[in-house]
Parts: C-alpha cells; sequence; structure tokens
C-alpha cells in the first residue's frame, strides 16, 4: 500500500519564502541517491501519492523544487522542472532553473513524461528494471527505434496519485543532473514538505 502524503503546511507563503530564501543561499544540500534495485524502488520512491493534488499544489511543489534547485545552477548545473497533469498534459508547472539550459532539456522531459504516462511508474524504475539497457528495454515492447524514441529510461520522471483515484493523476519531471539526481532531488523536497497522513 502506497504511503498517503498531505503538506506539512498548505500555505503558498512557504513555497514563496523557500524561492526568496534561496536567492541568498550560496550552498547546495546534497540530494539523496534514490536504490537502485527494482525491489526498493517499488518500495520506497517509486510514486508519490498525495491526499490531493491540485493546479496550486502543483505550483507549490515546482517552486519548492525551484528553491531547492536554485543553489546548485549557481554551481554550473541548471535544470528544468515540469509538472503536467496525466489525463490533458497541461503544464501545471514549468520552469528553467539558472541559465544554461538547453532545447535538449525539454526533449528530456517529454521523453520522461511520456515513460511514466505509459507504464504508470517513474523512469528510475525502469532505469533498475532494464539497468539502463535502452536496447533490452525496446526489444521488451516491441518497438522500433523510432518509437523508442520517444520514451526515455532515465531516472527523473515521477507518477503523481491521488489516493482514492484511480491512475496518474500529474507527472513531474526534473531534466539536467545525473539522472539519480534528478530523481532523488524530487523525492527529498516531497520529505522536507510533506508527511504522512
Amino acid at each position: 500500500m502506497a504511503q498517503v502524503l498531505r503538506r506539512r503546511n498548505p500555505s503558498p507563503d512557504v513555497a514563496l519564502k523557500a524561492v526568496l530564501a534561496a536567492q541568498n543561499q550560496t550552498e547546495a544540500q546534497a540530494i539523496t541517491s534514490p536504490p537502485d534495485t527494482t525491489e526498493q524502488v517499488l518500495e520506497t520512491c517509486n510514486a508519490l501519492t498525495f491526499t490531493r493534488f491540485t493546479a496550486q499544489d502543483a505550483y507549490d511543489l515546482g517552486q519548492l523544487l525551484y528553491a531547492r534547485l536554485l543553489p546548485l545552477s549557481r554551481k554550473g548545473k541548471p535544470t528544468v522542472i515540469s509538472i503536467a497533469a496525466a489525463n490533458t498534459e497541461q503544464i501545471l508547472f514549468q520552469a528553467a532553473v539558472g541559465s544554461g539550459t538547453l532545447p535538449d532539456n525539454e526533449l528530456w522531459v517529454r521523453r520522461k513524461r511520456a515513460s511514466v504516462l505509459r507504464w504508470g511508474c517513474s523512469t528510475w524504475l525502469l532505469q533498475c528494471k532494464y539497468a539502463g539497457d535502452e536496447e533490452a528495454f525496446r526489444a521488451k515492447f516491441g518497438m522500433s527505434q523510432e518509437q523508442a524514441g520517444r520514451y526515455a529510461i532515465h531516472g527523473g520522471g515521477v507518477p503523481i496519485r491521488v489516493d482514492g483515484v484511480e491512475g496518474v493523476v500529474a507527472v513531474v519531471v526534473v531534466s539536467g543532473l545525473k539522472q539519480h539526481e534528478d530523481h532523488g532531488v524530487i523525492f527529498d523536497v516531497v520529505k522536507e514538505h510533506w508527511e504522512s497522513v
């Protein structure tokens, strides 16, 4: 059974204050590395299940991720954050953190989101399950090279679920760091600002 999470402090001021504080922060926090076995990922960090997930929640999560990633961008590690609704793929939050992101980051965002929506799991789980072997992944699903190019099995795409709602309701993606960091930062931010019901 997935752990159901709710905001510790649902005030939107929390996210805004975090961004403002990050403007002056010079030291970047280390990002927790996620486990790298399929079983451990399934047990601990494959998906996020919230009591609710509105457009405001998406914006707040995006702002909190932005605040966490801003100090890293000053160290030459720019990123893109994107949160989209699952059923319409409407972008609820998207931002480039720091200068130096490339159009390639947006391609990774789309590919990671497509993987989460098709398989209903995190891209980190797919990475671990197939040991990063894109050819084995492609062959498993009988995809052509062109079809497989629409998907990414690199960490950083995470499904968001809502308790009592079937299926994925949104997808959060981080792109630009090492793939375990793209994945890990999402869970670090959620652990800091959400709690078990």
